[in-house]
């Protein structure tokens, strides 16, 4: 007997967060209630990332509509089929609540759809929509398509292993050994059986322990293991992982990820590099830094006075701190830093908007996305994918810090980033560690406690 097709129900977010995701559901129908195009038709016009994906999104449909009435539903490659519906305006409700509210009218249409086939399913970003549809009865879910684990099972990029002695002896005599000639054991003392390309390594023996990376079968010392980019000295293992990952040459490593709580110092070491790769090393190997970071309060910043730079500059206030850390400046305030060092910030560090970022194509570049976390998958793949040739792209930011209203842990882009580009060999990847927290002895019991 052939299994009845699920009814799935898309809101507008989902949309906004994936315009692909019609084509997600596998042979399932893909239902779209007809206020979600009157909801992507009013943010169609906006500069915003909204904008865009709700153009994008209308796009899809559009091409759709070639092929037939969307109305009467036209079928998918992958089976079942993607159908607008304008019915079920009657559907009851609580007494309190409005009928022409969006979330409201999707409710009626999941109502309705429910007493047709039980295997409706509304999906949403909207966590407050999830609990109003568990209020009528109707069953709902995130999208899942782009969930990575949970923090504790992502891929970390480095790893401790313990070893005999012999093996780190070897190593400092030899630089490198073949990892299918060593024996490495967890901390529950299970061998470790594979690496992952790129992988970091913390080797560990009761003569001393070694800082290595995993490349092409062979486990190696890191290669900038006395580097201080910019003067800034690396305070433990993963500080010292991550230098390695940004001081190689880009045409080797294209992509770092740099993953960890506050006070890890993932902001002040890519500037730090970045510095040290332009101003302090004139190797003309990128024309300048540019960083950017996501605005969760507010997509669009026009309504701010000014041009795009002091719109933008609140933004950028932690970036100006870590700059004054590096400079030695930590003591001057912030506009007056700026002054004293405008030579810096006017030829050599850009600081863009992320809504500006996108359609563009980005050559000999050191790109430094802030805050990654705070970015849909979408809008990261668009960001990593729009790096030219000589450009290198520094992903930073703390999956268990996410702001933005429609995203978590697992839905995140740095997340989804992080979990799809693992293994690939232009792609570095370091998670801090909570005791690698530097900032201060409150910051680091602060992130365990609160």
């Amino acid at each position: 007997m052939k299994r009845q097709a699920k009814n799935m129900v898309i809101d507008t977010n989902v949309l906004i967060h994936s315009p692909s995701s019609i084509f997600s559901f596998d042979d399932n129908n893909v239902i779209i209630p007809e206020v979600v195009i009157e909801e992507l038709d009013n943010f169609k016009s906006e500069s915003s990332l909204r904008g865009k994906s709700s153009r994008d999104a209308i796009k899809i449909l559009e091409q759709l509509r070639q092929e037939g009435k969307l109305i009467d539903g036209i079928e998918l490659e992958q089976g079942g089929l993607v159908k607008i519906e304008v019915n079920h305006t009657g559907e009851e409700l609580p007494v309190n609540w409005d009928k022409t509210k969006p979330d409201n009218r999707i409710l009626q249409t999941c109502i309705a759809l429910t007493t047709e086939n039980d295997n409706t399913v509304l999906v949403t970003k909207d966590v407050s929509l999830r609990v109003k549809a568990d209020v009528v009865g109707v069953k709902a879910e995130d999208y899942r398509n782009d969930k990575s684990p949970n923090v504790d099972s992502q891929y970390k990029g480095r790893i401790e292993g313990h070893v005999v002695r012999e093996v780190v002896d070897n190593l400092f005599e030899t630089k490198k050994v073949k990892f299918s000639d060593i024996n490495i054991y967890d901390k529950q003392g299970d061998e470790i059986n594979e690496l992952v390309e790129n992988q970091y390594v913390t080797l560990k023996s009761p003569a001393g322990s070694a800082l290595c990376i995993y490349k092409n079968g062979y486990v190696s010392h890191i290669h900038y293991s006395n580097c201080y980019p910019s003067g800034i000295r690396p305070r433990n293992a993963g500080q010292q992982f991550v230098i390695d990952a940004l001081m190689r040459d880009v045409n080797e490593s294209a992509l770092v990820i740099i993953k960890g709580p506050a006070g890890t110092a993932k902001t002040l070491l890519s500037l730090a590099t970045g510095l040290e790769k332009t101003k302090f090393n004139n190797t003309n190997e990128f024309k300048n830094i540019l960083i950017t970071r996501p605005n969760v309060l507010s997509e669009e910043i026009g309504f701010l006075p000014g041009s795009e730079s002091e719109k933008t500059a609140p933004l950028f206030r932690p970036i100006y701190d870590n700059l004054s850390v590096i400079l030695g400046n930590q003591d001057v305030e912030f506009e007056s830093m700026k002054e004293k060092d405008i030579d810096i910030f006017e030829d050599l560090i850009k600081t863009e908007s992320i809504g500006y970022i996108r359609g563009r194509s980005i050559y000999h570049q050191w790109l430094i996305v802030d805050e990654a976390q705070n970015l849909t998958p979408a809008i990261a793949k668009a960001i990593v994918t729009r790096a030219g040739k000589g450009t290198k792209v520094i992903l930073a930011g703390d999956p268990e810090q996410v702001d933005h209203p429609y995203l978590n842990s697992m839905t995140n882009g740095l997340s989804y980033v992080s979990e799809r580009m693992k293994g690939d060999s232009l792609t570095y990847q370091v998670t801090f560690e909570q005791s690698e927290c530097e900032r201060s002895k409150l910051s680091e019991r602060a992130s365990k406690r609160l």
